[in-house]
């Protein structure tokens, strides 16, 4: 009679180099998240941008849309744009609209501020981008706050990964770093104390277009043949209850 061969029990030693290499090292997880980092931005390259400016009449921003909405009124005196895929950027914007009207709630319209906000948002945008289990937020997003001088408005740029940075005067978003060095630029010879919102809004034009197409070769009017220009105003001095007043789109 054939006898069936017993199954051979793995030594502790193989069991151990088994565990060894099925746990992730501290390179594994920095290229893991590296390649996280690659794939976000790969996909926000297409990103049109955003470009906010102080004024003395408010915070005019300005971006240019194919169908859904870019710019938007998160609370009063409060607004957010963002470039990404369209459901992460109406994830963050729900999420913001939540925890502002919660905030202005149970505290006051006073304590909901843009720091708040956006110190809320990040904690979830760097969990979901270092969890490799999940899909990571692809989206870029801009806060901006008004207050009673240009001087004062604060703006936040609010990474894909849950860092964020301060801006004070001017903000924008670009999807590639040759049309934020085009725009960084164009800011720094930008004289807005004296702008009217008319004026402002026609020197916003030509930046974006440059951050669009760094070569020159299309204008503003080419480049949004077939796009929806948009750009809203964030009064400093309402005259009525809303401050968030649509300009174009």
């Amino acid at each position: 009679m054939q006898t069936q061969s017993p199954i051979k029990a793995d030594k502790p030693a193989d069991r151990e180099i088994e565990y060894k290499q099925a746990m992730l090292t501290p390179y594994d997880w920095q290229e893991g998240i590296g390649h996280r980092a690659q794939y976000v931005e790969s996909r926000l390259a297409s990103g049109t941008p955003v470009l906010a400016v102080s004024l003395e009449a408010g915070i005019l921003a300005m971006t240019v849309r194919r169908q859904a909405h870019k710019l938007y009124e998160v609370y009063d005196r409060l607004l957010f744009s963002a470039i990404g895929q369209q459901s992460d950027v109406e994830s963050l914007r729900v999420a913001a609209i939540d925890f502002a009207s919660q905030e202005g709630y149970q505290r006051s319209e006073q304590d909901v501020t843009v720091q708040r906000v956006v110190a809320a948002l990040s904690p979830q945008l760097k969990r979901a981008f270092a969890d490799f289990n999940t899909v990571p937020f692809v989206v870029k997003s801009l806060f901006a706050e008004v207050e009673e001088s240009p001087d004062l408005d604060t703006y936040y740029i609010l990474d894909y990964d849950g860092d964020f940075s301060v801006r004070q005067g001017v903000a924008y978003l670009a999807g590639s770093e040759e049309g934020s060095l085009e725009i960084k630029k164009a800011f720094a010879e930008l004289d807005r104390t004296k702008l009217s919102v008319e004026d402002a809004l026609a020197r916003l034009q030509p930046i974006w277009a440059q951050a669009m197409d760094p070569s020159g070769e299309k204008d503003f009017a080419a480049l949004t043949e077939n796009l929806v220009p948009e750009a809203v105003l964030l009064e400093r001095r309402p005259k009525g209850e809303n401050r968030f007043r649509v300009l174009l789109g």
